[in-house]
């Protein structure tokens, strides 16, 4: 404790203490002068004033000149997309017509901040864990974008419906006008978008990142981070919601350029996976609903009203009256509109009451709902005057249009008309080959038999340095009834390396499948994938452990992307035993878009030869996360040959209709043959790209079609 004492009675206060067995020993003297001084062995290491430490070390205070927004040249009332604003220019809405709305559609999509991103966002890992909810492209063409990153709480070893959101809103040329309005608008952006995925807006947290140009003692120089923060300020006292944490910075200046003023607001919640809410649109025949926000005088959201009309969406959500949503930004509804239809390859018919301004206007902060036919009765009960059904989901296949006043714009013309413009930057595909491939499928029913029957079987993980997917590997197949020993290689000295031989060698003649997790073992040097991996499993030791597994004890081994690298490039597949590779051996290699590819992949079971497909359907399609940069199956045709009529290739990338091409949007990696995955001769060792073990309840919701190949319970029946 520290007692303060006055200097006349500092010898009597020493003397008490010592005749208590008290240890007292003076510190500091306290001065007239308002100064900090710190001795150190009779020198003064640190001396400063008083006044610098009430400021925490920074001058805080400046004179600020606040800039007022031109109302001639406000954002708000302006159409976002430029080509958009020539053409609407001095036009009135009576004297739009059907042209006027193809133009505007193709140019909307076409514009550089709406256009499609795919092939940048397919760069990242986006399945990892297994917990993605939304992937960041939905529906059975995976072309609708998600706006909100919805994921399950890790839980390891447990399960959860429990899922974080976050959600961003920013438009660089509303803050350019107006930090104010821009700041204010960021946090309605994000708010929005919360909600429109499921997310209850009075549980929602906010946090910021800010971005301006450098501060000096210009006054006007400090206009900017002063509107966005009190822009910001106002929009968390109107929602009631507060910014927790985030990161400002004012070093935005070169020469005389500077950065856009820049807030970016982030919307954080905690929810139910059954209360996520996907955009992609669902179904011909229903409405598409535009619910507008109130503003007022000044442009500014009308809280009060703006929270009651989010909240009544979101009670229309917990009813299940809401199929699919989607935020509006300043380009306004009708791309919006189209980026929902796209995953699923719907087409919208607008309705021809609504002005065609009316599709194109800036309007942050709008909510587009897909509903039932009739939902108007209870929209008119909910939310009288705030909705408008400006259209309608039409079929989706060949014919699957966006419509207006009998103008039509086909689906597959807006789609390449969004993907286009950053195709050549970041690109989706590489090839524009599409040539069917016509393969047979192995019906000969010929699956080996176990005969060393075990009520539960164990199943060895080995971990090398940069293996991904151990955790979701073991999850799997403990949920199909086995247990599991994991083991990580260490490598850092020679007697590391050779405990973890001896460790592994025993973990395998403990189990009886062995699996080879995904990942990047060693970051896939040196000269490629898994190429360490196997080293380690080409030790004598740890190779006779696993030719006694497969020898005498009718072991399985199963290898996923990693781990299909390493298995291939020992030779257990496709030969069934370690063999390793010469220059004619299948192999895997760069994918043909020469770049990591994170993707929902669709594949067909075309043999029925493995133990570990006895529980998929012979011809059925499953669709599971890839996630790989060398994925592309090769080899020699005469090897192909063999491989199909071994009845050896378990699977083939192909459409989600099972047809199976060269085209690079299904064949995701170019490989020859569309082959996914390989057996050994007798079908025990399987190797293939595709995660499986990446599923699991809530997961990849805005994914359609069958995610469950059941290989992992197929192998654990095999031995029971």
């Amino acid at each position: 404790m520290a007692v303060v004492v006055a200097p006349e009675d500092k010898e009597q206060f020493l003397a008490y203490a010592a005749e208590e067995n008290l240890e007292a020993t003076p510190v500091a003297v306290v001065t007239e002068e308002p100064r900090l001084v710190l001795n150190w062995r009779g020198k003064p290491v640190v001396d400063i004033s008083r006044a610098f430490l009430d400021t925490n070390g920074a001058h805080q205070e400046t004179d600020v000149k606040v800039l007022m927004p031109s109302e001639e040249d406000n954002y708000l009332n302006k159409f976002a997309c430029e080509k958009i604003s020539e053409d609407f220019a001095g036009r009135r809405n009576r004297d739009m017509t059907g042209e006027d709305f193809q133009k505007a559609m193709k140019h909307s999509l076409a514009d550089l901040n709406t256009c499609s991103q795919k092939g940048l966002v397919e760069m990242f890992d986006a399945s990892i864990g297994a917990g993605t909810v939304d992937m960041p492209y939905g529906g059975k063409y995976q072309l609708t974008e998600t706006q909100t990153m919805v994921a399950k709480l890790p839980v390891l070893g447990g399960k959860t419906d429990t899922v974080t959101m976050m959600s961003y809103g920013f438009d660089p040329y509303l803050s350019s006008w107006s930090p104010y309005h821009g700041a204010v608008y960021a946090v309605t952006e994000s708010v929005a978008k919360a909600v429109a995925a499921g997310g209850d807006l009075k549980k929602l947290h906010l946090t910021f990142q800010e971005y301006f140009g450098r501060m000096s003692k210009d006054p006007s120089r400090w206009s900017q981070p002063f509107s966005a923060l009190l822009g910001a300020y106002d929009a968390q006292l109107g929602f009631g919601i507060g910014s927790i944490g985030g990161k400002d910075s004012m070093s935005g200046t070169f020469n005389d350029i500077d950065v856009p003023p820049t807030l970016v607001s982030f919307a954080v919640d905690v929810a139910k996976i059954s209360d996520v809410i996907t955009p992609e649109l669902k179904k011909a025949g229903d409405k598409l609903v535009q619910i507008d926000i109130e503003r007022d005088e000044y442009d500014i959201p009308v809280y009060k009203d703006v929270c009651s009309i989010y909240g009544r969406v979101t009670q229309l959500m917990r009813e299940g009256k809401v199929k699919a949503a989607y935020a509006v930004d300043c380009y306004g509804a009708a791309p919006a509109a189209a980026k929902m239809a796209f995953g699923n390859g719907f087409g919208i018919a607008f309705s021809d009451e609504i002005p065609l301004k009316h599709l194109f206007r800036n309007r942050i902060g709008d909510l587009l709902l897909e509903m039932e036919p009739g939902c108007e009765e209870i929209l008119e009960e909910r939310i009288p005057d705030n909705y408008t059904v400006i259209g309608t989901v039409t079929e989706a296949g060949e014919g699957a249009a966006f419509t207006w006043h009998g103008a039509s714009v086909s689906e597959a013309e807006a789609v390449e008309t969004w993907k286009a413009p950053l195709e050549k930057v970041f690109p989706s595909k590489a090839s524009k080959e599409t040539t069917p491939v016509d393969t047979p499928i192995y019906d000969k029913g010929d699956v080996y038999v176990c005969s060393h029957k075990i009520a539960q079987p164990t199943v060895f993980i080995p971990v090398f340095p940069g293996t991904n997917c151990e955790y979701d590997t073991a999850a799997a197949f403990e949920a199909a009834g086995a247990k599991t020993i994991t083991k990580v290689f260490t490598n850092l000295s020679a007697t590391d390396i050779r405990e973890s031989v001896n460790a592994y060698a025993k973990a395998i003649e403990q189990a009886q499948i062995i699996m080879f997790p995904g990942g990047f073992s060693a970051g896939d040097e040196p000269d490629g994938s898994a190429k360490f991996f196997a080293t380690a499993f080409r030790n004598a030791v740890i190779e006779d452990a696993v030719g006694d597994l497969l020898n005498k004890r009718d072991g399985l081994i199963l290898g996923i992307c990693n781990g299909f690298q390493a298995l291939i490039k020992l030779g257990l597949v496709p030969n069934g035993a370690m063999t390793g590779q010469n220059e004619n051996s299948p192999t895997l290699t760069y994918n043909t878009i020469g770049r990591h590819i994170s993707k929902m992949a669709y594949t067909k079971v075309v043999t029925n030869k493995s133990p570990w497909l006895a529980g998929a359907q012979l011809g059925g399609v499953y669709t599971n996360p890839a996630s790989h940069g060398e994925g592309r199956f090769v080899a020699p045709k005469e090897w192909i040959d063999k491989l199909f009529a071994n009845g050896q290739v378990a699977t083939q990338y192909c459409d989600p209709d099972g047809n199976i091409s060269m085209d690079e949007e299904w064949n995701i990696n170019g490989s020859y043959a569309a082959i996914e995955g390989i057996t050994s001769p007798d079908g025990r060792i399987l190797g293939k790209m595709a995660h499986c073990e990446r599923k699991g309840r809530g997961v990849n919701l805005n994914i359609y079609g069958e995610q469950d190949l059941r290989l992992f319970e197929s192998g654990v029946r095999y031995f029971n």
